[in-house]
């Protein structure tokens, strides 16, 4: 079985099309997939309720667990890795997961981990990427699903998808629509990977 777990630490809307795609397509019958756990960084994270009424197995890590650690990323890294390996994961998917992992954890799921970003990287890593975009005029916005690497947002690219930038747009407007592109395109490049 290829088992997928998903890294959430909100909504899970990205977690969510990923599942409706999975059902929907059936992936279990058509590539021996399946979603396998769903993850949160954070113990009320709403994506959790959505996964339960889902059927789905779930587990928290909260990461403010480990704030008194010597090494609190070590610590909650640590941890993550023992709730993941055991289910010897084909993909780990980045799908709203708001802690940047060590080198030691992205090597650890070298060509397994993907994530979404939303920009048309290389433009604009990191955060506030709608009002960047904004900012800099430019005529398009988009999302990147990538590879995990050491550096952030720096993984190899797997796909995109374009969004205008309409002139009415602020950064709510274009927000919402970069999201249902990425609703589209990262349970797509999914399953063109399981394809393989």
């Amino acid at each position: 079985m290829k088992n997928i777990v998903i890294l959430i630490s909100g909504t899970g809307s990205n977690m969510s099309a990923i599942v409706q795609r999975a059902k929907t397509q059936n992936w279990q019958a058509r590539f021996n997939a399946r979603v396998a756990l769903v993850l949160s960084s954070t113990p009320n994270a709403k994506g959790l309720v959505w996964a339960k009424e889902h059927g789905l197995p779930t587990q928290v890590v909260d990461h403010r667990a480990f704030k008194e650690a010597p090494n609190p990323r070590s610590a909650f890294e640590a941890q993550l890795i023992q709730a993941i390996d055991p289910l010897e994961p084909h993909l780990v998917v980045l799908a709203g997961f708001m802690r940047i992992l060590s080198p030691e954890t992205t090597r650890h799921y070298e060509d397994r981990m993907m994530n979404i970003h939303p920009s048309l990287l290389p433009a604009f890593t990191g955060l506030n990427t709608h009002q960047r975009a904004l900012d800099a005029g430019c005529k398009f916005a988009g999302a990147t699903v990538h590879w995990v690497s050491e550096e952030l947002d720096a993984g190899n690219i797997i796909d995109q998808a374009v969004v205008p930038i309409l002139q009415t747009d602020d950064e709510h407007s274009l927000a919402l629509r970069v999201l249902s592109a990425e609703h589209q395109l990262y349970p797509r490049v999914i399953e063109e990977h399981l394809k393989r």
